[in-house]
């Protein structure tokens, strides 16, 4: 799938979005144990982008807009709870 530059952008944005959103609800939720707002969202954004990278790198196609929405926001949710669950192994030691 090629992207013009101005429908990626627009990607991006949506995705920031949806990142702010969920990083704040996760701040509030998590308190201490998340990133603040803005390390949720980097983190979210990250981790979408990588799942989907890594689904496409592996021959899984993601031409179905649900199926890739669907690998992003499981990679960012992985992603983030991967990295929670290490800050809380470590703030244990």
């Amino acid at each position: 799938m090629h992207l013009e530059t101005t429908w990626l952008l627009f990607a991006f944005a949506i995705i920031a979005a949806f990142g702010f959103f969920f990083g704040t609800l996760l701040d509030a939720i998590m308190k201490e144990g998340a990133f603040g707002p803005t390390g949720n969202t980097l983190l979210f954004i990250f981790g979408f982008f990588a799942a989907v990278v890594i689904a496409n790198k592996h021959g899984i196609s993601l031409s179905d807009l649900k199926l890739a929405v669907a690998w992003g926001l499981g990679g960012a949710f992985s992603f983030i709870s991967v990295l929670a669950l290490i800050k809380a192994g470590m703030a244990r030691l």
